[in-house]
């Protein structure tokens, strides 16, 4: 795909042997390690495999890596332009599988807002990043509990339980009971919109959901 763009190559390899360092030296230390973003196939199989081996170690996973494939790069559009970069189908399947079977943890939003001039560049001299905070819930929605992957019990856990207790935040992703805290969001599964990156509450408009449909939080 680099090749064929004219673009520096960026291979799934060059994640994954980071990935298994890390968890190799935290084995070797006995102490815990939190895998960001990610991305490739390869990864989650190094994440998997630390877990049976009683390492501790956590992941998390982004809405776009979870929809959004390198076929996207083809425009050039520097919308698209995230670090790690967008990865193949097959990438994308085994992270929805990963996710849904506990492999990866948590759902992060890498949420990275930017002024237009920082975007609107030559693909290879764009700012990384995208906005994910306002549509992470719907993506998730869209990819894990429309295809059967997850339930809505799972999304709270990849959402909220989860997240919280890898960051040691006591006070959120409580039990919905008497007596505890309760930050709830409520969600219309039937609803629809198309998002419109000019209605984005984020000052930026580098939004790779813009004319896409989506389920709004309410």
């Amino acid at each position: 795909m680099s090749g064929r763009l004219g673009l520096p190559g960026w291979p799934g390899i060059a994640e994954e042997v980071v990935v298994a360092r890390d968890v190799m030296l935290a084995r070797h230390t006995g102490s815990r390690v939190h895998v960001a973003h990610v991305s490739t196939a390869g990864s989650v199989e190094v994440v998997r495999w630390a877990k049976a081996q009683g390492i501790d170690v956590t992941a998390e996973v982004t809405p776009h890596h979870l929809l959004l494939t390198t076929d996207l790069l083809s425009g050039y559009d520097p919308t698209y332009k995230v670090n790690p970069p967008l990865r193949p189908a097959e990438d994308v399947e085994a992270l929805r599988a990963a996710l849904a079977d506990g492999t990866i943890d948590a759902v992060a939003t890498d949420h990275a807002p930017h002024a237009r001039h920082d975007k609107e560049h030559a693909f290879v001299d764009a700012a990384f990043g995208m906005l994910g905070l306002e549509t992470a819930l719907p993506v998730v929605t869209t990819v894990m509990v429309e295809s059967g992957l997850l339930d809505w019990a799972g999304v709270a856990r990849v959402m909220s339980a989860q997240p919280a207790r890898i960051a040691g935040l006591d006070g959120h992703g409580r039990p919905i009971a008497v007596g505890e805290p309760a930050n709830l969001t409520l969600l219309d599964p039937a609803a629809q919109v198309v998002v419109d990156r000019a209605d984005s509450v984020s000052l930026s408009r580098n939004n790779p959901w813009h004319d896409r449909k989506a389920r709004p939080e309410r």
